[in-house]
């Protein structure tokens, strides 16, 4: 009698110690024997089926899953082959769904164990599966973002080797992404600033700050460059260690055509609004000429009077040659952009000499700077007289009641500083820093564009200087423009 307590005993503690190893596996499991009957389960399948322990041990297979995926997976005929041949099956795919709870995907392996049963392992795959889906769904959407875009998007390791090159590069390039793939980046640039792009790699490794620069693409199977934009920026890991580089491209030509053609626009908008004074300046010259031209008809006028009428038509004349000179050169479109020497100081005074008659009818004083000694820039004269044609004329209407427009010239170190105040109204503070953007303007509907500024910046920034303002409503404002000089 005691021995079979003791035996008893045993026996109920590995039962229990066996239900204990079977519940602390974290995947679910089924013990089943040779006649497909389920002989133990542990506690996560039970949680995972939404079953009972009573109404699952002892049970058929065929009671435990659904019909459905008895059919789909065929389990049953693969178990029997275990048992036959007691080889394992590894690896295979199950999809479960218990009443009342979403879909779950298990990949399962049938094991044969020397009692003479099988072991059917279930590991729940759902959550990562569910995660993988979505990474793929993230990566392609993030390809076909970078695929789509119109500018160009590659990326390279932390020497500089092309890694990807989407289809705005192969277009624009004329290079494939298998042509380029692994070669250094800088090989597909201008030669002149192969060493700067390498520079700009060295920096990323040591700093991990991005970097904006301008330099022409070579595109050699269309036919020479192009003018790119390019922003480089660091790649980096999970840890945060910069592993390589994006780079983006945007194509300049279009954005040239159309700075050019505002240019254009407000230059035209500028000589409407010159147009009175202009008129009115040569009509003076004109008329002297004409008086005098009357008096040489005349047969009775002594000698020195016919020298001084010769005089004044011809000073005349050539006032009116300097006039018209000066309207030409600031009208003639500037398709040559190539930096030149320029005298700052003869462009000041030139673009003052256009709007005197205009400055004149609004009562606005000009003053200039006393010195009249050349200031050298690098430039292009049209454009520069542009930028103060703009400033100037902007000046002169911020004045409807008259005022003073003063102009006073700085050198320092390396570069000239010009400051142009007005005794206007002045800008609001909410207003100052947005005079710069495109279609930005506080004139009435239809009396401005808001470009006129916008371009100035642009002119200057291609100047390789800076322009900025200063006001108080209702005090003035002063333009500070900053060039380099020669």
């Amino acid at each position: 009698m005691t021995n079979k307590l003791l035996k008893k005993t045993s026996t109920d503690h590995f039962e229990l110690l066996y239900d204990m190893l079977l519940d602390a596996i974290p995947s679910s499991v089924l013990m089943v024997d040779d006649k497909l009957h389920v002989v133990s389960v542990n506690r996560n399948f039970l949680l995972k089926s939404q079953r009972s322990k009573a109404d699952t041990v002892g049970r058929a297979l065929s009671d435990v899953f659904p019909p459905v995926i008895l059919e789909n997976t065929g389990i049953e005929d693969r178990i029997r082959n275990v048992f036959r041949n007691r080889q394992p099956i590894n690896g295979q795919k199950m999809t479960y769904r218990a009443p009342g709870v979403p879909i779950r995907i298990y990949y399962y392996s049938i094991l044969p164990i020397p009692t003479n049963q099988i072991m059917l392992l279930m590991e729940d795959v759902t959550e990562q599966v569910r995660l993988s889906e979505e990474v793929r769904r993230v990566e392609r959407h993030l390809a076909s973002v970078v695929e789509s875009a119109s500018d160009i998007v590659l990326s390279t390791d932390i020497d500089g080797r092309i890694l990807t090159w989407n289809s705005a590069a192969e277009k624009l390039s004329g290079l494939s992404s298998q042509e380029v793939h692994g070669r250094h980046f800088y090989e597909f640039c201008d030669l002149n600033q192969q060493q700067t792009v390498r520079m700009i790699f060295m920096r990323m490794k040591a700093s991990n700050e991005s970097h904006t620069t301008e330099f022409h693409l070579l595109a050699p199977n269309n036919g020479g460059s192009i003018l790119i934009s390019w922003v480089f920026s660091p790649m980096k890991d999970d840890y945060g260690v910069t592993v390589g580089t994006v780079i983006v491209g945007r194509d300049l030509a279009e954005r040239r055509k159309l700075e050019l053609q505002l240019r254009q626009s407000h230059k035209l908008s500028a000589l409407g609004v010159m147009a009175g004074g202009i008129a009115h300046e040569i009509r003076n010259p004109l008329a002297v000429c004409s008086a005098a031209a009357q008096f040489l008809l005349q047969d009775d006028i002594g000698a020195e009077f016919h020298r001084e009428c010769s005089n004044k038509i011809q000073t005349n004349i050539q006032k009116a040659s300097a006039i018209i000179e000066n309207l030409l050169r600031f009208a003639r479109s500037s398709l040559d952009t190539e930096m030149v020497e320029v005298d700052l100081m003869a462009v000041l005074r030139e673009t003052t000499e256009l709007i005197a008659n205009q400055a004149k009818v609004q009562k606005v004083q000009i003053v200039l700077p006393s010195h009249q000694e050349p200031i050298l820039v690098p430039g292009v004269s049209g454009l520069l007289q542009q930028v103060f044609m703009n400033i100037f004329l902007n000046a002169i209407n911020a004045m409807p009641d008259g005022g003073l427009l003063k102009i006073v010239t700085d050198t320092f170190e390396d570069r000239v500083i010009v400051s142009i105040s007005d005794t206007g109204v002045g800008i609001p503070a909410g207003e100052l820093d947005k005079i710069f953007d495109p279609f930005h303007t506080s004139s009435p509907v239809g009396q401005g564009t808001g470009l006129g500024l916008s371009i100035c910046y642009s002119i200057i920034q291609q100047h390789l200087g800076s322009i900025q303002a200063e006001s108080r409503h209702g005090e003035g404002a002063t333009i500070i423009v900053t060039l380099p000089l020669q």
